[in-house]
């Protein structure tokens, strides 16, 4: 076991983690990593059961100390200001409930025809060019999750030009790690949240923002609205571009599990779950430790961070059979942690799977042939969320 290393990726190395990943649930499943640059010392949990343990149980994984092994992850929030996915049971469940009814099932259900409608127009600039490849995440790919976020939030019609552009250069400037170089669109979306709060005060609507400006400023105020909207524009969009060009790689890769799709449409919906667990959007997140642990013998103090893997546990052949590691659009999966689970369970995830079933329904009935040249594809930089960045596309 020691000479298996551990490195978080990004950009290239991105491309196939796959087997690095078999090798730490086969061989070192709980994996030290000592500290190196900004990081802390942290353990790695590879295999599913430790990781779905983990997710859980959150008196024993923290997430008040951020979500990376970064020691100083929580240095740049404010006492009281923490975005919601980095707090715990019970401050976590209370702010969950107050955001999480724009979020059911039933209420994402009402939006499918926009989002159809919306899909078509991007799918209508790939039709135009007329068999030529077309980078598919910049017309589609990144404007779905956008689009979908500025409903959310209940951006006016008239300002969504601005809030992509914004929305495109803070999602850029997040995966390299540092928001230097997209301070000017920062601060031009901290201080539209700051007008948007002040607008639904005086033209509620049926949005995340009014809900939670019509609390009242005692249980939430104005600043963690502000830093909300900001969760929301980093956390929504990257996933969804991960979720879509992975989804789209894995249909050029397998063409009998495509054509099972374009013979049987009604499979679209079970389909989208197997194209979760194989893309796992978000590859890992970190936890902190609240007390001395052991996992498969392995001795974890208080206050350490701890990574969970879910990119490698999602392949996870002890939870996931010996084809694992294949596209089965008829898998019968139980439980997976693309979209997280139990108290962060992903407050989106409802709308991220109808994105996803609305997005390869329009693309496999349109270009039932489409095919993604994944070897010219780009990858974004960023240790945690598995995107390309740019993907051609040809029908």
């Amino acid at each position: 076991m020691g000479d298996i290393t551990f490195a978080l990726r990004g950009g290239e190395a991105w491309r196939s983690p796959w087997a690095d990943y078999r090798r730490l649930r086969d061989e070192s499943p709980v994996h030290f990593v000592p500290a190196a640059g900004d990081n802390t010392d942290f353990h790695v949990l590879s295999r599913f059961a430790d990781v779905f343990r983990a997710v859980r149980d959150t008196e024993t994984f923290s997430s008040a100390q951020g979500l990376t092994p970064n020691a100083d992850a929580m240095t740049m929030f404010d006492a009281g200001q923490e975005p919601i996915v980095m707090m715990d049971p019970p401050n976590h469940t209370a702010m969950r409930r107050l955001v999480g009814k724009q979020m059911t099932p039933r209420r994402v259900s009402q939006i499918e025809d926009a989002v159809r409608v919306f899909v078509d127009a991007c799918l209508d600039r790939v039709a135009d060019a007329g068999g030529s490849p077309v980078d598919i995440v910049e017309v589609l790919f990144k404007p779905l999750p956008s689009f979908v976020v500025a409903h959310y939030l209940g951006v006016p019609a008239e300002t969504r030009a601005n809030f992509d552009e914004w929305t495109n250069a803070i999602v850029a400037a997040n995966a390299e790690g540092s928001f230097e170089s997209a301070m000017d669109a920062t601060m031009s979306l901290l201080g539209f949240a700051g007008e948007l709060i002040e607008r639904k005060k005086a033209e509620p609507g049926e949005d995340l923002v009014t809900d939670l400006v019509e609390v009242g400023e005692d249980v939430v105020s104005a600043g963690w609205i502000v830093g909300f909207v900001f969760t929301m524009v980093t956390g929504g969009n990257d996933t969804m571009t991960g979720i879509l060009g992975g989804s789209a790689e894995l249909l050029t890769d397998h063409r009998d599990q495509r054509r099972l799709l374009l013979d049987h449409p009604e499979l679209l919906t079970d389909a989208v779950e197997e194209l979760l667990r194989l893309t796992s959007p978000v590859q890992n997140l970190a936890r902190t430790t609240t007390r001395d642990i052991e996992i498969r013998g392995v001795s974890i103090p208080a206050g350490e961070k701890v990574l969970l893997l879910y990119g490698s546990a999602n392949r996870d052949e002890r939870a996931f059979g010996d084809d694992a590691g294949e596209c089965d659009v008829r898998r019968n999966i139980d439980k997976m942690l693309s979209l997280g689970y139990g108290a962060h369970h992903c407050l989106g995830a409802s709308a991220a799977r109808l994105q996803a079933r609305v997005a390869l329904d329009r693309l496999l009935e349109r270009f039932p042939d489409f095919e993604v040249n994944a070897a010219a594809g780009r990858f974004a930089p960023g240790g945690f969320v598995r995107r390309y960045e740019s993907l051609p596309f040809t029908t």
